[in-house]
């Protein structure tokens, strides 16, 4: 059943994004972000097979509350979409806000009912929750873009980010070969 439920998110994917990457035959690789060490471990089973160094949101270290907060998100998500782009060489696109959020969100009045219904639909139909409600959107790993001197000085040594997850692009092209549509990450201290 699990098998099938994953073929069809990705299915979906294709069909609404033209997402060219398939479904991840391996269901153990998991991406763990640690915010307090800056990392990106790729993890299979328990172990881990690989660690990158990443760059945050600016707006410090509390968690993703609202959008424009600058700030990245803590908690579960899964890779909704993985695209190139202009900007940032490529982007893998999280399916924030999840349900801790729009809980969150609800309670404190940040979005409406109807808001969280949409929230909750998307994460039980598999697909990309709203993007445009005051949570934010568009959270995501992606590369520096344009790798000049300037900026990769500033990649290592400050969090430069509007909230997402930012690595170098070599880097971000070799995580893609780990994950896929479906791929856990879990975002902690």
């Amino acid at each position: 059943m699990r098998q099938f439920l994953k073929a069809s998110l990705a299915i979906f994917s294709l069909l609404l994004w033209g997402v060219t990457t398939a479904v991840a035959d391996d269901d153990d690789i998991e991406l763990i972000i640690d915010r307090s060490e800056h990392q990106l471990l790729v993890k299979k089973a328990g172990n881990t097979l690989r660690t990158f160094k990443v760059a945050l949101g600016s707006g410090g270290r509390k968690a993703k509350l609202q959008s424009g907060d600058h700030t990245t998100p803590k908690g579960q998500y899964l890779i909704s979409k993985v695209r190139s782009s202009d900007r940032f060489h490529m982007f893998m696109q999280l399916n924030y806000p999840n349900m801790d959020d729009a809980k969150r969100a609800l309670t404190s009045k940040l979005i409406s009912r109807k808001q969280y219904q949409q929230i909750l639909s998307a994460h039980l139909y598999g697909y990309l929750p709203p993007q445009d409600t005051a949570l934010g959107g568009a959270i995501g790993i992606h590369g520096v873009g344009d790798e000049t001197k300037d900026k990769l000085e500033i990649h290592d040594i400050a969090d430069w980010t509007q909230g997402c997850i930012a690595m170098r692009n070599h880097e971000i092209e070799e995580l893609n070969r780990y994950i896929d549509i479906g791929t856990k990450i879990s975002i902690i201290d």
